[in-house]
């Protein structure tokens, strides 16, 4: 039966890894989505992996050639725990794959709890429980969020966890 593992790969190697990888005949899948950047006093947005150093791989464990994936190049080791591979929990990929634009890049803001403009409430820290209207989400699953305080508009950035909708 064919599962889904986890390959732990060196640093920035995973297209090499995934070109040598797919070489070999097997089903590789890299997850991407857009990052931005900042480089030089330029901002710019590119694809990046969406888990750093790693990437997936389909693996009959029975009939195919496996162990060959810890010596593929870019390749640091085959997630294992106990000296066991342990795959990927059903669906965990699919999961992700339903995510993904028609560029096969993964929006991560597809599902966001918020509009611009609606009301919410801050669960934690000094600003505890004062409403703000929430502007923004970016890459790192923080939110900007417009409060009023001392008479004009402050924008403060915080965790996405850290905020509710306002009932």
């Amino acid at each position: 039966m064919l599962n889904w593992y986890a390959v732990h790969t060196h640093v920035q190697a995973e297209p090499v890894a995934v070109r040598h990888l797919e070489r070999q005949h097997f089903v590789v899948y890299l997850p991407k989505h857009l990052k931005r950047r900042s480089h030089a006093r330029r901002i710019e947005t590119v694809q990046a992996p969406l888990f750093p150093r790693y990437l997936f791989v389909q693996i009959d464990t029975e009939r195919s050639r496996w162990r060959a994936i810890n010596s593929t190049v870019g390749v640091s080791h085959l997630v294992s725990f106990g000296g066991e591979l342990s795959p990927v929990p059903f669906g965990v990929i699919e999961e992700i794959q339903a995510c993904e634009d028609q560029r096969g890049l993964v929006d991560l803001h597809r599902r966001r709890p918020f509009k611009p403009g609606e009301k919410v409430r801050l669960l934690d820290g000094p600003l505890r429980d004062s409403i703000g209207l929430f502007e923004c989400a970016d890459d790192a699953m923080r939110v900007t969020i417009l409060l009023d305080l001392l008479g004009r508009q402050v924008r403060v950035r915080m965790p996405m966890t850290a905020v509710a909708a306002v009932a």
